[in-house]
């Protein structure tokens, strides 16, 4: 159904964690909300597919029953480097596997009976704001929002038209990653995160639903040049190498027939409000996958802006006092956890200071604790 013409509260772009809960909130509360999503429930994408026990009764609360659904407690965690030296510790909040083919889908469901008008397949493709309303034109669909917000991953169209700063970025040690996911069966024990260092990346393991595993990794967009674009020669010739990942691409089972890839990963500085849009989940900052919480952000997001447009919406407060506000409390929340995983991020992938930073942490448990708990929040 075309929406010319239609106007809405909120119209947002873009249907993974941030997106969907967003909405979610919106429209039980009864504002009129669009939201724009490019592909069609339920589909797959790279995601490491653990979540931290914060997000849990949240979830809930927007009608996705967890409970009911016999998930993976994973409460246990490995990290080991290039060469097998490993270490493993207690997850101190611990977390959950689901994979984001099963939640998305579910928490899409969640929205259409909400009363959120769902665009699946449906690709924006320009917004312009008159200083009162947004126009939003897409593929499918031409519509007006008084707010628009774009919870639309790690990199897309919208950022490159806009040449959002961190697009306009020189490649260094924070952007130009590929990410690659499998689904796998294994006998990898089910109450463990596992993170394998390979040379320029990482590797994670865990379970999800029905028995299943995620393995999911980041690599430089180097390795791949090296090993002539061929992801199978690089996991072979580059992941292989450690041990551990020897052993587990030997003796899995591969459930996708291809990977599932994603390229031009960024961990760069984002801005969480630019052009009057607001940006929430991947869109507004990215944490590296290292640290197991992206899941997690991204609903937060969504809750924590939720409040603000609602404020502005009930005339509370300005247009600019909502964007400040979510702004200041976006960093309040996430700032030092970012700022964490980017100094994380240096000593993974690189066999000198991968080996360096296990054999100085493996003996202090307590620091080992310290350092997860920077990379993770509460429950909210």
């Amino acid at each position: 159904m075309k929406d010319a013409n239609r106007q809405y509260d909120v119209a947002i772009v873009g249907g993974g964690l941030a997106g969907l809960s967003l909405s979610i909130l919106l429209s039980k509360a009864n504002y009129r909300v669009c939201l724009f999503e490019k592909e069609k429930y339920p589909f797959h994408k790279v995601c490491g597919e653990y979540i931290s026990f914060e997000s849990w009764n949240f979830l809930e609360e927007l009608g996705i029953p967890l409970s009911d659904w016999d998930l993976p407690v994973i409460d246990h965690l490995l990290v080991s480097s290039p060469n097998g030296l490993f270490l493993e510790h207690d997850l101190p909040f611990g977390g959950f596997g689901i994979s984001r083919y099963k939640l998305d889908s579910a928490l899409a469901g969640v929205a259409r009976t909400s009363g959120v008008s769902l665009h699946e397949e449906d690709k924006v493709t320009d917004i312009e704001f008159d200083g009162t309303l947004f126009n939003i034109r897409s593929s499918g669909n031409n519509c007006t929002a008084r707010i628009v917000c774009g919870s639309f991953g790690k990199r897309s169209n919208l950022d490159i038209k806009w040449k959002r700063n961190f697009t306009l970025k020189k490649n260094n040690k924070l952007n130009n990653y590929v990410g690659v996911k499998y689904h796998i069966k294994t006998t990898f024990p089910g109450g463990l995160i596992a993170l394998h260092n390979f040379k320029n990346g990482y590797c994670g393991i865990s379970q999800i639903e029905e028995g299943k595993y995620c393995l999911c990794y980041l690599t430089s967009a180097g390795n791949l040049g090296t090993s002539n674009n061929s992801i199978q020669k690089m996991e072979k010739e580059v992941l292989q190498k450690n041990p551990f990942l020897n052993k587990i691409f030997a003796e899995s089972e591969f459930l996708f027939g291809e990977p599932i890839t994603i390229s031009q990963i960024s961990f760069e500085k984002k801005k969480q409000v630019e052009n009057n849009i607001i940006f929430l989940g991947d869109a507004a900052g990215m944490i590296t996958p290292l640290c197991g919480n992206g899941m997690s952000m991204a609903l937060h997001s969504g809750k924590i802006v939720f409040h603000y447009i609602d404020d502005f919406l009930q005339n509370k407060i300005t247009r600019d006092e909502m964007e400040r506000n979510y702004t200041t409390q976006w960093n309040k929340e996430f700032g030092k956890r970012l700022r964490a995983g980017r100094a994380l991020q240096y000593f993974f992938g690189n066999e000198f200071l991968s080996n360096l930073f296990i054999r100085t942490v493996k003996p202090f448990p307590k620091f080992i604790s310290y350092l997860i708990n920077q990379t993770h929040g509460g429950a909210f």
